[in-house]
């Protein structure tokens, strides 16, 4: 007999977990490799090394990249149409809670309040989801391990929108600067652009987690700030985990949304060498199938 809709969810769930786990998505990897080819000082050649010895080793001990595996987080695009709605909150989170166990993973949620871990990676509000409703009847979840270091230098700004565009630059240089090896790097650092503090971190998080290596935003002007972003960080001279190399990032991603006429919102969000990702595809008859990519931009 076929399996339920819900088992189908959860056993897909639980694989894109272990997946983005177990190490970082394809294209960070590639960039990874693609940093080591044009890095010139030793000790930060040496870094990229490890870090490229390390993912094999996790692939090949199918153990987890890092031992910060981060606080859980779901993108979810959810159908019109697609029959299981509310229940997926549960379901996520009971496949976070037995692959945490099954891996292992390490238990990163602790209760402010109580001080408590429950063991699980689970708890108020966690797994954290961002949920995007689209047409269609079809669930496509991406599963991203974040937080730790990486949200240390996270920044929002709301400052006022007359020379926004002459500060924007120099508000995520400094963010960088202060970052240091803080986050993990060769980093992507992602800035969000809106009308609230809330947005703009928001859009942040979205750009420095779920767009590929490599990509664009589709508006030339965002694209091209993208790219001077991206080489004045790399002139700064922090490098691979602080040891004075070039490639400080392996690229900035910068997502905006409309703003209200008095403010400009700016949100800057850190994501680490190890960024890590994992999507699946789930069909309404309970088929899956994995992506190598999200659709969300």
């Amino acid at each position: 007999m076929p399996q339920s809709l819900e088992a189908s969810i959860k056993e897909a769930v639980k694989k894109i977990v272990k997946e983005a786990s177990i190490g970082p998505a394809l294209d960070v990897k590639d960039a990874l490799q693609k940093g080591l080819d044009v890095e010139v000082k030793e000790a930060s050649r040496n870094q990229l090394r490890a870090i490229l010895r390390n993912v094999e080793l996790a692939r090949e001990n199918q153990a987890a990249v890092c031992q910060d595996t981060g606080l859980p987080n779901f993108f979810v695009r959810l159908g019109d149409d697609f029959p299981i709605r509310s229940k997926l909150v549960d379901i996520l989170a009971s496949a976070v809670a037995e692959v945490t166990a099954e891996v292992p993973l390490r238990p990163n949620t602790v209760d402010p309040v109580e001080e408590r871990n429950p063991g699980n990676n689970t708890g108020v509000h966690i797994p954290w989801i961002d949920m995007e409703l689209v047409p269609g009847d079809f669930a496509e979840i991406t599963y991203v391990p974040k937080g730790g270091g990486t949200e240390l230098p996270s920044r929002g700004f709301v400052i006022p929108p007359g020379n926004a565009w002459e500060k924007l630059p120099k508000l995520v240089l400094d963010a960088v600067v202060e970052a240091g090896p803080i986050p993990c790097p060769p980093v992507i650092v992602g800035v969000g652009i809106g009308g609230t503090v809330e947005m703009a971190t928001k859009l942040a998080k979205r750009a420095a987690t779920l767009r590929p290596v490599g990509s664009r935003n589709a508006n030339a002007k965002i694209a091209a700030l993208e790219d001077e972003l991206l080489k004045a960080i790399n002139k700064l001279g922090i490098g691979p985990h602080g040891t004075g190399g070039t490639v400080t990032a392996l690229d900035v991603h910068v997502e905006y949304g409309y703003r209200h006429p008095a403010t400009f919102a700016i949100g800057i969000v850190f994501s680490c060498w190890a960024t890590r990702r994992s999507t699946v595809l789930i069909h309404s008859d309970g088929r899956y199938e994995f992506m190598p990519n999200p659709r969300w931009f």
